[in-house]
């Protein structure tokens, strides 16, 4: 008889997500998916609201990454009121999206995804966790530890909080930063970078050469990607142009705006969370054998499409990785080996803007008018390209919303890669924690936000509810 397996809640993410894997007769793997159970209402609520608010409203999809809400909601209403913030304002929006960079790559690496590599994917669940990283390595923990904390200083330092900020404005940013103030964040952002030097040394030393095996097998699927590169195709993750690569390398490039032209969005009925995919690369399907249209964002994907990083460490380590693994890389672990090396350009870019004397011009924002207008905002959050696409009546108030946030991109590529991993390790009915817990690494590797990426509000919502009585029996299912 055939079996459903639920590994619930996925542990060590971003919100909360379950994977469900159905076994046939002969106990080998069916389906598998991964099943989103949260919801955000933003396209909605933020409807009929001043456009201006939406950096202050938009941040608050996720208190994870806020500021990558903050700066996406700030380039569209620049983008709406047609105006260029001076080249402070984005130096200074550049410089926090770097800082924010850090503490989240660390807080992946380290205590979320780093359990697994540190005590290995069959320890005991008891310790396999942020308590067990830092009992393993306390020396190293405390360090991390330090510069994350260190990093939100930082932001606050720069823009009065570092979670739901509001320093960034159509226009430009609120406050110019004093001499003072950037005398005190030099060295911090020095720490920060020998931080991220050690993270990628220990990591090609100590474990990706152990776990190699597993990278090659693990969650490996092929497909496309997209990213945002500036104007020499170097990775930038500010500002610069999309860039949509085939998974035999060939790409294009386009605006902004016109993500609607390239990319389409689907929906399930088991999920609350869209499925963009490729429309030019033909009709959806996540089919193993044949899929189509799908593409990944984050950290894997911007190391693949772009052609350059303009830091001299970072782009020393893109070159040895391309060395190793090929451009595209399509080996779905790399994404912590592409992680690292994101770290690495983030402390270097902090430091060099840091060391720009135009950091400290009191211009860092224009007027703005409003008017009748779309507008899309778009910058690379930690866990993909993110998508924020305003309309406005001529008063300004908001009268559309679309978002198409980094997690939501992986969709599909997520769930081809839990089934490719449930296929590869349980056979014949036979699993333990070990295997499910490696099943829920493929999960990980994306690093993905769950709570800031479910959006879908089409009139239809796949809503189960289960009436169960006190010994745990179920009495009656709901479901629409």
């Amino acid at each position: 008889m055939g079996k459903t397996l639920t590994i619930q809640p996925v542990t060590r993410i971003e919100g909360h997500a379950k994977i469900t894997i159905k076994l046939d007769d002969a106990g080998n793997v069916d389906t598998a998916r991964v099943n989103v159970i949260e919801l955000r209402g933003f396209e909605r609520f933020c409807v009929g609201r001043p456009v201006e608010d939406m950096p202050r409203i938009t941040p608050r999809i996720c208190g994870v990454c806020p500021w990558s809400h903050h700066l996406a909601a700030a380039k569209a209403t620049d983008a709406v009121f047609g105006v260029e913030p001076p080249p402070t304002g984005r130096m200074l929006r550049d410089l926090c999206n770097s800082i924010a960079y850090m503490e989240e790559h660390i807080l992946h690496f380290y205590f979320l995804a780093g359990a697994d590599f540190l005590l290995g994917p069959d320890a005991d669940p008891s310790i396999r966790n942020v308590i067990g990283v830092l009992k393993a390595a306390p020396d190293i923990a405390r360090k991390v530890v330090k510069v994350r904390h260190m990093c939100a200083k930082m932001l606050e330092m720069i823009a009065g909080k570092s979670i739901h900020p509001q320093a960034a404005v159509p226009g430009g940013f609120s406050k110019p930063m004093s001499v003072e103030e950037r005398d005190k964040l030099k060295p911090m952002a020095n720490e920060a970078l020998e931080l991220a030097k050690f993270s990628i040394a220990f990591a090609k030393e100590n474990i990706f050469p152990k776990y190699l095996d597993v990278v090659k097998t693990l969650g490996v699927i092929n497909t496309g990607f997209m990213g945002t590169v500036g104007a020499n195709g170097a990775l930038n993750l500010y500002d610069g142009k999309l860039r949509l690569m085939a998974p035999d390398g060939s790409f294009e490039d386009f605006a902004y705006d016109k993500y609607t032209d390239v990319i389409a969005e689907h929906i399930e009925p088991w999920s609350y969370l869209k499925f963009p995919y490729a429309k030019k690369w033909g009709a959806f399907s996540m089919d193993l054998g044949k899929p189509v249209g799908i593409y990944r964002t984050n950290t894997l994907a911007r190391i693949n499409v772009c052609d350059s990083i303009d830091t001299p460490l970072a782009n020393a380590e893109l070159q040895e990785f391309r060395q190793k693994f090929g451009r595209p890389a399509q080996l779905t672990l790399l994404y912590h080996w592409a992680r690292l090396i994101e770290l690495l350009y983030n402390a270097e870019n902090a430091v060099r803007l840091l060391n720009n004397p135009e950091i400290t011009s009191p211009e860092t924002r224009v007027k703005v008018t409003p008017r009748a207008a779309r507008g899309v905002g778009c910058v690379e959050a930690p866990r993909g390209t993110l998508i924020h696409d305003y309309t406005t009546d001529e008063n300004g108030m908001m009268t559309n919303m679309n978002l198409i946030v980094g997690t939501t991109h992986n969709n599909a590529p997520i769930n081809m890669s839990v089934t490719q991993a449930a296929k590869s390790l349980i056979r014949g009915g036979k699993y333990d924690q070990g295997v499910l817990n490696t099943v829920e690494m493929t999960i990980r590797a994306y690093d993905p936000c769950f709570s800031c990426a479910t959006h879908r509000l089409d009139g239809k919502l796949a809503v189960k509810v289960d009436i169960v009585d006190p010994d745990g029996k179920v009495l009656d299912t709901l479901a629409n």
